[in-house]
């Protein structure tokens, strides 16, 4: 069985196959604790945001950047400074950065990672014109979208671009009432698009890119008012 099937089956039961946070990943590892997959899911945001229009001269964030699945593609790609990652997971990004990031990369492109659980983006230095969130809105309830999106719009580039992926459903789904790291929280598109309006946000809803888990992409831009 997968971990997407063990995911939804233990969902079902209000119990998750893995833990939350630190004692998570000790028990299972940085990569398996982001959901495996490792260098495919790595290799389609990166080649997504490329297709996208990402350059090395755009400030990119990596909202959930957790062990730098997509983040040991990106440092190298972008310009020194332009890297952005926030977690709430400190061992996360430790071990990406000790585990999987090449030192010489860390050292000439200096990418700034932050831990915060709380869309803390105002203590980034730089403004973002790009940023993804892949596999984060699949494990949060509404109200911390809504917070994420409140949030973001108050540091962000008026003309940039931001991608989120979601699981969707054709219903309104009965999701879990927690936030959890391992949940399954699946949204309609209506849902979706709501997120994005509701705090300031044009919706545009790609769908299908490829993803191996069939989550959904979605580009929102910030209105001009």
């Amino acid at each position: 069985m997968n971990l997407l099937k063990k995911l939804f089956t233990y969902y079902k039961k209000n119990k998750y196959p893995i833990s939350h946070g630190k004692t998570g990943i000790k028990e299972v590892g940085h990569r398996t604790y982001v959901g495996g997959l490792w260098d495919e899911i790595g290799k389609l945001q990166f080649e997504f945001l490329i297709n996208n229009g990402l350059k090395p001269s755009d400030i990119f964030m990596d909202i959930a950047c957790g062990s730098l699945r997509a983040g040991i593609h990106l440092i190298p790609y972008l310009n020194e400074g332009n890297y952005l990652g926030i977690d709430k997971e400190e061992d996360l990004i430790n071990l990406g950065i000790s585990k999987e990031l090449d030192n010489k990369w860390l050292n000439i492109k200096k990418p700034e990672l932050l831990i915060s659980n709380s869309f803390e983006f105002n203590k980034f230095s730089k403004v973002p014109n790009f940023a993804i969130a892949q596999s984060l809105f699949t494990h949060l309830p509404p109200d911390l979208i809504n917070f994420c999106f409140k949030k973001l719009s108050f540091h962000f580039d008026k003309k940039g671009v931001f991608f989120a992926t979601y699981f969707v459903s054709e219903k309104k789904h009965d999701n879990p009432k927690k936030a959890h790291d391992h949940g399954i929280f699946k949204y309609t598109i209506e849902e979706i698009k709501s997120f994005g309006y509701s705090n300031g946000w044009d919706v545009e809803f790609i769908g299908d890119w490829n993803h191996p888990r069939n989550q959904q992409i979605v580009k929102y831009t910030l209105k001009n008012i």
